[in-house]
């Protein structure tokens, strides 16, 4: 078996508009697409032993066990596979359950996909089912524990922390989008302009000032002091010629720690002697340059949240510990505490396992143990030297219990600090007294506190701290943090749509950006360059924060390659469904072709527009799985399906009797004659008024006024600038040239539409095949332009896309010969060659054609050209 590749979907997808982190495996079975399961001696009984967690499996038969009858019974590999990466994945402690195998299209190869948690894990696990299937099938050994222990170290190291996973997670039940901004806890919330961003539990609120003073403990317990709050006596030194005194002024048992830690690095407790000390202080100094001696406080570790200013969680925090037997070694009591189901890998159960390193070994040599040694029985054995989850310790809450004068002391210290979230660690020998009568005193003021031991504490309610943090974010209810998003999808017109949108939105006085086939604009400034119709080009601009409405143009490679770069849209625009790309990434018909456009109106927020094209059986067929209002657009006023919903108060657009109209119900408001459009050629360009359509429902529902609208489509002028590649008409003295993307069948009949109004013109067409297209469509791209073009050049982009040029050459030739088999051809395989030779030879009053392939360098040429002639004919009038 080969994979033929791996893809991750991000967002909603061909696939599932629910279910957006899905692994999408090209798999060719080979030899053992003739090798069901039941045709191989004993598969399924060693299945069954190395999985015997798949008895939970139901699969189509529904029940428990239904996946192993299948097996039985006989099913494909990559059905078997799919179910492996599942199984894997739960048994690393990610338990995911969604899968399917496709038929992909050709003998042998299927689409095999099935969801994950965290993408790096979703790729390895299906590298590492193939091979254990593969294993399974030939009867070897395989030993699952490398590959179980791989997923959970890179889950580890790629996931959002407890603390910053459950703020998105909060963020996300209100329906807050979000976005990871880099490989660790830079989290965005919100989109554009709306956006706030998270680093673990700071935001982007929090005061600077805060964070440097929480950091500082010096500086922390100087106010603190000098605020009246309990704080252990101590000092700051730097050098250890300074540490005997010091400990002599404050007294043992004392604790020393660096100023600038944090997670409890380099802090030692219940020191009691000057040569503790020394080695305390060189573990902190490897921390810090400056390093606190303070006295012990003898009590409980408890760790106060307050956030907001108001105490929201309080934990009683244990270090990790043993308890003695009497019986069993150190070593023996730490394995038996490990196998608590409740410990875990990392950040994968409430608990985390309890490790032994060297501080741990330190810390049992300190209180005279070995890890060989029995401890008595009853004897409590402290392991780490901080009470942190991360290394075992444990957590109770004690939310309940605090006593009053404790709280208030909290949310004054976060007020004194300036946190709006921040940690306060006292130590006291009952939290439900005020310190005051205890003896107790603030430890430490920490930003960026973790929530784990709130969210999942080992006994005592959990927490949803995260609740708090969203709300101090977004105050005012119902706030998502969301910009408008109008998505656009279809075959042909989604750039010129996209751009004819952007102008519009402009003069309601939103700050745009937008994403087309020609790069990626933020307030019509070009940022990318290229096509940027994917997942990728439409986060870069949710994520601008100047942007407060986004055109997102929305292309079929990017939503097969990793899906929709948002969840949710505001308006979803189809232009039309056509053949374009049919036999890759295996959609080989027009109905699946038409299934990936249709996710864009599947992800239309309720309150939304799914705008279709009534015209197009296909796009009017989508309003079938929508969650959102439906708006029409045909080129018809009588359109039946456009009546229909009109007489239901819907909103639609119509071309009629000339003019660009809006209909509210079956009331009908013009907009625009569209001979008085620019982009429209004077209403020659039948194509671009169906373009115009579906953008002024846009418009409308984003409630741009049919004033605004109507200058913005006057004043939206077709250009090389403004629409790259559409239509861009170069006048010479002598002939004119026409630059078009028009790069399939339908493009190419709109095309034709439009040049046939120039009727007693010679014209020449400068055409292409295209390698990812199949060979019919290549033949039609011939016919077509045989009956456009009395001449024509066939030229080879510059990307051949798995065909050769003979190939490409043959398939048009076919075509074209098929409608005038005496047409003039002319090859020149490079686009440049071939419009200098068109230029060259034009006739006196011709139009010559370019269909071209990389816009930019065809516009940059053709203006060079018409640049020179002007300048000759300015030269030759100065002599004259």
């Amino acid at each position: 078996m080969k994979i033929r590749e791996i893809n991750a979907m991000r967002g909603p997808n061909y696939w599932s508009i629910r279910r957006h982190k899905l692994i999408v495996m090209v798999l060719d079975l080979e030899k053992m697409e003739d090798y069901p399961s039941n045709k191989i001696p004993g598969f399924s009984e060693r299945l069954e032993a190395m999985f015997p967690g798949m008895y939970s499996h139901r699969c189509s038969e529904g029940c428990e066990g239904g996946f192993f009858m299948r097996v039985k019974e006989g099913t494909w590999m990559g059905h078997v596979i799919e179910h492996i990466a599942l199984e894997i994945q739960t048994m690393a402690g990610m338990d995911t359950g969604f899968g399917r195998t496709r038929d992909y299209g050709e003998k042998g190869v299927y689409n095999v996909v099935f969801s994950y948690m965290e993408e790096e894990v979703g790729r390895y696990a299906a590298k590492a089912a193939v091979r254990i299937c593969e294993a399974l099938i030939s009867a070897e050994d395989y030993d699952l524990d490398p590959d179980i222990q791989e997923m959970r170290v890179l889950r580890e190291a790629n996931r959002l922390g407890p603390s910053t996973g459950s703020i998105v997670e909060e963020a996300e039940s209100r329906g807050i989008p979000w976005i990871r901004l880099n490989k660790y806890s830079l989290c965005q919330l919100g989109y554009g302009a709306n956006q706030k961003r998270i680093q673990a539990t700071v935001t982007s609120e929090t005061s600077s000032i805060g964070v440097e003073l929480a950091c500082d403990k010096e500086d922390t317990k100087y106010l603190l002091q000098q605020a009246e709050v309990p704080v252990p006596r101590g000092e700051i030194i730097t050098r250890e010629e300074s540490l005997e005194s010091t400990c002599n002024y404050v007294g043992f048992p004392c604790v020393i720690k660096p100023i600038d830690g944090n997670h409890g690095r380099g802090i030692t407790v219940d020191i009691n002697s000057l040569e503790e000390a020394k080695v305390a202080f060189n573990e902190a100094r490897d921390v810090s340059r400056r390093v606190i001696v303070e006295r012990m406080i003898v009590g409980e570790d408890y760790r106060l949240l307050v956030i907001n200013n108001t105490l929201v969680a309080a934990a009683k925090r244990t270090p990790a510990h043993v308890i003695g037997n009497g019986k069993d070694t150190v070593e023996e009591l730490i394995i038996e505490v490990n196998k608590d189901p409740r410990r875990g890998y990392g950040h994968e159960n409430v608990l985390t396992q309890i490790s032994i390193n060297a501080l741990t070994k330190t810390i049992i040599a300190a209180a005279g143990y070995t890890l060989e040694s029995v401890l008595p029985d009853g004897e409590r054995l402290v392991l780490k030297d901080t009470a942190n989850l991360s290394t075992g310790g444990t957590a109770e809450d004690v939310t309940e219990i605090v006593h009053p004068a404790n709280v208030s002391m909290a949310e004054r210290i976060s007020k004194i600090i300036d946190l709006d979230i921040c940690g306060i660690d006292i130590m006291t020998t009952d939290i439900s007294k005020p310190l005051s009568e205890t003896g107790g005193a603030v430890l430490e003021v920490n930003a960026g506190p973790g929530f784990r031991m709130h969210l999942a504490p080992t006994t005592g309610l959990p927490r949803n701290v995260a609740a708090p943090v969203v709300d101090k974010l977004f105050p005012l209810y119902g706030d998502t943090g969301r910009i408008p998003i109008i998505a656009i999808t279809g075959t042909n017109g989604k750039t010129t749509t996209s751009r004819l949108i952007a102008h519009m939105a402009k003069f309601k006085g939103y700050r745009v950006g937008y994403t087309t086939s020609d790069g990626v604009y933020i307030q019509n400034r070009l940022l990318m360059q290229g096509d940027c119709t994917g997942p990728g080009s439409a986060e870069f601009v949710l994520r601008d924060p100047t942007v407060n409405l986004a055109v997102l143009e929305c292309a079929r490679g990017g939503l097969l390659r990793s899906g929709l770069g948002f969840k949710k849209c505001n308006v979803g625009i189809v232009t039309n469904v056509s053949a374009d790309h049919l036999g890759l990434k295996g959609i080989h018909t027009i109905e699946q072709l038409a299934r990936v456009k249709a996710v864009i109106p599947e992800t239309v927020l309720p309150d939304g527009y799914a705008i279709l094209n009534a015209d197009d059986d296909l796009v009017y067929d989508m309003r079938r799985n929508v969650n959102c209002n439906v708006a029409l657009f045909s080129m018809d006023e009588n359109n039946p399906r456009v009546k229909a919903l009109q007489k239901l108060g819907g909103i639609t657009a119509v071309y009629e009797n000339g003019y660009i109209s809006l209909c509210k119900g079956q009331w009908k408001m013009r907009i625009i004659k569209a001979e008085d459009v620019p982009l429209t050629y004077g209403g020659k360009a039948q194509f671009m008024i169906k373009n115009i359509l579906p953008a002024v429902i846009a418009g409308n529902v984003q409630g741009i006024s049919i004033e605004d609208m109507k200058a913005a489509l006057e004043s939206f002028i077709p250009s090389a600038q403004t629409t790259p590649g559409r239509l861009n008409m170069f006048k010479f003295k002598n002939f004119n040239m026409l630059l078009d993307y028009a790069h399939n069948p339908a493009g190419m009949h709109a095309l034709k539409n439009f040049t046939d109004s120039f009727e007693d013109t010679y014209k020449v067409g400068i055409i292409a095949g295209i390698g990812d297209r199949r060979v019919e469509d290549n033949n039609e791209m011939g016919a077509i332009a045989a009956e456009m073009f009395d001449e024509i050049i066939i030229r080879q982009d510059k990307q051949l896309r798995g065909k050769t040029e003979e190939e490409l050459i043959k398939m048009l030739e076919d075509g074209i010969k098929q409608k005038d088999p005496n047409i003039k051809i002319t090859v020149i395989p490079s686009e440049q060659k071939a419009i200098m030779h068109a230029v060259e030879n034009a006739r006196h009053g011709s139009l010559i054609v370019c269909c071209s392939d990389v816009v930019p360098d065809a516009v940059n040429l053709v203006s060079s050209l018409r640049e020179k002639e002007a300048n000759g004919e300015a030269q030759y009038a100065q002599k004259n």
